[in-house]
C-alpha cells in the first residue's frame, strides 16, 4: 500500500504543478494568485477541503487535473461547491475532460444541495477539441440555471478573462463579482468584433469590469482586486441565510478506537486473498461500534448499523468477494429497511461479482442478483461507495458502482475495477477462440494464444488501477486509506444540506 500511495502521490503533484513552473510564475508576476491560493483565502480559516477528480485526465494528452479545481470547502460556515478555473494550463481553457469534471461537479452540488461557487479565469473552449466540447458544453450553463432555479445559490468571482462561452458563466449566475481592471466579460473580443461587424474597440470598453458594473449591470460587485473579491464573496454567502434541510448529527463524533494507521495493512497486495472488512469498519466508524445485520446469514456479505462522525448510516461491505444468492436477498432487505429509515448507505467494495455455475444458476442467481440491483437502483436515501479491493463484474453495479449514482464514490490505492480480473478474461476469449479454430478444423497456435492471454492481462491489468479509472472520471478521488474517516464524515455532512428521504417502493421483485 505505501508504494502505491508514493506512486500517486508523483501523480497529485502533477495536478498541483497546474501549467508548470513557468507559466505558474509569469500567472505570479501578474499579480495573480493560483486556483488553489484562491480556494485556500475563500474557505474559512483552518478548515479543510475535499478535492474532487483531482486526477481527471491522468493517462490522456491533457494535464492531469484537466485545468479546473473542484471541491467542496467550507465558507462562512457553508458547505460549498467550488469550481475554480486553472488559469495557468492553456488559459484555463475548456477541454473534454474539464468538461466532464465540471459537470460532475455540478452534479453533486444539485444532488447535495450545495451552494456553487464559480472562481473564473477562462479563455473558453480549447478550440482544437472545439468538436468535442461544444454541443456538450451547453449543460453547463443549464446546469447553473438548474440550480438556482431549485434555490440553490450560484456565485461567480470573475479574476479575469471569461471570454465566449465561459461569459455565460457569470452571466447565468446568481451573484457576480468583478475586479476593476482585471476582469473582461464578453461573448467575442476585439478581434471577433472587428471581423463581424468593422467595429475598433478595446478589452475594456467591451467587456470591463467598470463598463459592467456601471452600464450593462452584469457585475453585482465591483471588487478592487483579487483578496477584496474574495472578501466579497465569502460576504455574499454569510448574508445567504443558509440552513441545511437534512438532520444534524444524531451523537458526538467518538474516534474509532482503534488506529487509523492500520488500515495500510488489511488489503493485501493480492486481491485474490480474502481480508475481513469489519477490520477497516472498526477504524472508521465512531466508537468502533457496528450494530451487525445477520451475521449468520450470507456470510460473504457484512452488513450492518453505525455512525461516522455523529450521522447514522447502513453499511454494506464484501466479505469474501463472491456474491450468492444469500448475499443478494440480504443486501436486498438491509437497503429496503435503511430507506424505511432514511440512513445513507455506504458500500464497500471488494467483490469479484455474483457467484456462476449450474448449481447457482437453478438456485436463481440471476434473479437473486437482480433484486439486489433493483434494490440499489431504486433506493432513494444517499449513497456513498468506496472501492477497497476488487470490483469486477455485475457486484460493481449492486454495489452501487458509478452507474447508479452514488452521492460520493472514492477508490484506495488497492483498488480494482473492470468487467472481470485479467487472467479470466484472458482465459474466456481464448477459450471462446480455441473453441471457433477447433470447429473450422483448423490446429491452435499456443505460442499465438499464450501471446494474446499474456496481451489482454496487461491490458486489463493497465485499465483497472485507481488512476486509470480516476482519470476517465470514474470515481470521484483517489484517497489515502488514513483520510477514510474524515472524508466520509465530509461527504455525509455535506449531504445533510439536503433532505434525506428514502424510497416508497422498489421495483418488482422476481421471488
Amino acid at each position: 500500500m505505501n508504494e502505491k500511495l508514493v506512486e500517486l502521490s508523483g501523480e497529485f503533484d502533477k495536478a498541483l504543478a497546474g501549467g508548470g513552473e513557468k507559466y505558474v510564475e509569469r500567472h505570479r508576476k501578474r499579480g495573480k494568485m493560483t486556483a488553489r491560493e484562491r480556494i485556500e483565502m475563500l474557505i474559512d480559516p483552518d478548515s479543510p477541503f475535499l478535492e474532487l477528480c483531482p486526477l481527471a485526465a491522468w493517462g490522456s494528452d491533457f494535464q492531469v487535473g484537466a485545468s479546473v479545481v473542484t471541491g467542496i470547502g467550507v465558507v462562512e460556515g457553508v458547505e460549498c461547491m467550488i469550481v475554480a478555473n486553472d488559469p495557468t494550463v492553456r488559459g484555463g481553457t475548456s477541454n473534454p475532460w474539464t468538461l466532464r469534471k465540471s459537470l460532475r461537479a455540478n452534479a453533486i452540488a444539485m444532488e447535495n444541495r450545495l451552494p456553487c461557487i464559480s472562481l473564473v479565469e477562462s479563455g473558453g473552449a480549447d478550440l482544437p477539441t472545439q468538436k468535442e466540447v461544444f454541443v456538450p458544453g451547453g449543460q453547463l450553463f443549464r446546469d447553473l440555471t438548474r440550480l438556482s432555479a431549485a434555490g440553490i445559490p450560484t456565485i461567480a468571482l470573475v479574476f479575469g478573462n471569461s471570454t465566449a462561452g465561459g461569459a455565460y458563466i457569470p452571466g447565468m449566475s446568481d451573484h457576480t463579482v468583478m475586479i476593476a481592471e482585471r476582469s473582461k466579460v464578453f461573448l467575442g473580443g476585439p478581434p471577433l468584433v472587428k471581423m463581424a461587424t468593422g467595429e475598433e474597440s478595446d478589452d475594456e470598453t467591451l467587456g470591463g469590469a467598470t463598463m459592467h458594473a456601471r452600464e450593462s449591470g452584469l457585475a453585482d460587485y465591483l471588487a478592487a482586486d483579487e483578496q477584496d473579491a474574495l472578501r466579497i464573496g465569502r460576504r455574499i454567502v454569510a448574508r445567504l441565510n443558509w440552513r441545511k434541510k437534512g438532520p444534524g448529527p444524531v451523537a458526538a463524533p467518538i474516534e474509532p478506537r482503534y488506529d487509523a494507521e492500520e488500515l495500510l495493512g488489511i488489503v493485501p497486495s493480492d486481491l485474490k486473498i480474502p481480508f475481513n472488512p469489519r477490520d477497516v469498519i472498526a477504524r472508521v466508524v465512531d466508537d468502533s461500534d457496528f450494530d451487525e445485520f445477520k451475521p449468520e446469514y450470507g456470510n460473504s456479505l457484512c452488513t450492518g448499523w453505525a455512525r461516522i462522525h455523529g450521522y447514522p448510516v447502513g453499511i454494506l461491505a464484501n466479505a469474501q468477494g463472491v456474491l450468492f444468492s444469500a448475499e443478494a436477498q440480504k443486501a436486498t432487505q438491509f437497503i429496503q429497511l435503511a430507506n424505511r429509515y432514511d440512513t445513507p448507505l455506504l458500500f464497500l467494495h471488494n467483490t469479484t461479482g455474483y457467484m456462476v455455475g449450474a448449481e447457482y444458476e437453478r438456485g436463481g442467481i440471476i434473479k437473486h442478483g437482480s433484486m439486489m440491483i433493483n434494490a440499489v437502483s431504486n433506493s432513494r436515501v444517499p449513497h456513498i461507495s468506496l472501492l477497497v479491493g476488487s470490483s469486477y463484474g455485475a457486484g460493481h453495479y449492486g454495489m452501487c458502482g458509478r452507474a447508479y449514482d452514488p452521492r460520493f464514490l472514492f477508490a484506495w490505492p488497492s483498488a480494482k475495477s473492470a468487467v472481470m480480473g485479467g487472467a479470466q478474461l484472458a482465459g474466456v476469449i481464448s477459450i471462446v477462440s480455441r473453441a471457433a479454430t477447433e470447429a473450422r478444423g483448423g490446429t491452435v497456435d499456443e505460442e499465438a494464444d499464450a501471446g494474446m492471454r499474456a496481451m489482454i492481462e496487461a491490458q486489463i491489468e493497465k485499465e483497472s488501477v485507481p488512476a486509470f479509472l480516476s482519470g476517465m472520471l470514474y470515481d470521484d478521488g483517489v484517497i489515502d486509506p488514513r483520510d477514510t474517516r474524515s472524508v466520509l464524515g465530509m461527504c455525509l455532512s455535506a449531504i445533510h444540506n439536503g433532505e434525506v428521504e428514502g424510497a416508497d417502493g422498489f421495483g418488482v421483485f422476481r421471488m
